[in-house]
């Protein structure tokens, strides 16, 4: 659930993070409404600018966003070497696909959204991220992402998953059966990102969810990045690649400083995207044996 007292929002989920809440000061109910798959409010905020809330939990602000985006995006980009094709499921305010397109051996980005009301209400309240949906690279369905991936068979270089957290209709893309579902939708080498969730919070469905991927992927890892708007600041990205020899720390394509000005990019680098795979060491222990997820 979520309240708004006193001119402030908190982010209560007794579910996934009991005992805590996160709190923002609000300057304005922008939107509210219920669609036909979720209760869907826009902030604007005092210091962390709009904010999206699906059924009461912060999807992103406009002030941190791109630390998400950018690594959930250039992540599995970097490490492929030739992503031509991209399937993007999920990621409905936009930010994915607009990061997704400035890689410059990205030629087709397909996205498949299934509430069209989270593209209409990006497109007028979050602009800087649904900007995304403009490009020419870009092809945008409203619907089901597995129904999608049943009819797109072998045919992707890399598959991003954008989700809401592991709670209601989103837990499905959690499951063992969506690895499958996705392997099956990849082109020879090719590569899975999906939104992974905190091991300070998650620790054990974290463990799970990468044992569903190695059930698939000879090739599997947990990279986190850092957003402060997110539950204990920080956010991880389970990714699976078919190339048993694929190396995740070492990314195949690395970009220059003057290539990371000219896409705009605020937060990834290739030094970023290595220390990214660098865990905690009781993370580490716990996650890993022999290099491969236990």
């Amino acid at each position: 659930m979520d309240a708004i007292r006193s001119g402030w929002f908190s982010e209560i989920q007794n579910d996934l993070w009991p005992g805590q809440s996160f709190s923002l000061k609000v300057e304005k109910i922008l939107h509210e409404e219920r669609s036909k798959f979720q209760k869907i409010k826009i902030l604007e905020t005092e210091t962390y600018g709009r904010c999206l809330i699906l059924d009461g939990i912060i999807q992103c602000t406009t002030k941190d966003e791109f630390a998400y985006q950018e690594m959930i995006a250039f992540l599995p980009l970097c490490c492929h070497p030739n992503p031509k094709k991209v399937l993007i499921v999920g990621g409905g305010d936009g930010g994915v696909s607009r990061e997704v397109v400035k890689h410059p051996l990205v030629e087709e980005v397909y996205q498949v959204e299934i509430d069209d009301r989270v593209i209409e209400l990006s497109k007028k309240y979050l602009p800087t991220m649904a900007c995304g949906f403009d490009d020419k690279k870009l092809s945008l369905v409203v619907g089901d992402g597995f129904e999608y991936m049943r009819t797109n068979q072998r045919k992707f270089d890399v598959i991003i998953t954008d989700s809401s957290d592991p709670i209601g209709p989103a837990i499905s893309l959690f499951q063992e059966d969506y690895y499958k579902l996705m392997k099956n939708s990849l082109r020879e080498g090719g590569i899975v990102c999906s939104q992974g969730g905190s091991f300070w919070l998650d620790y054990n469905y974290i463990k799970k969810q990468m044992l569903n991927c190695s059930i698939h992927f000879p090739r599997v890892a947990y990279a986190v990045t850092s957003v402060p708007s997110y539950p204990c600041g920080q956010i991880g990205f389970v990714i699976g690649c078919l190339d048993k020899s694929s190396d995740f720390k070492d990314p195949v394509i690395k970009f220059s400083s003057s290539e990371i000005d000219a896409m705009n990019l605020k937060y990834y680098s290739s030094k970023i995207h290595s220390s990214a795979f660098t865990l905690p060491r009781w993370i580490e222990k716990n996650f890993y044996e022999n290099g491969n997820p236990k």
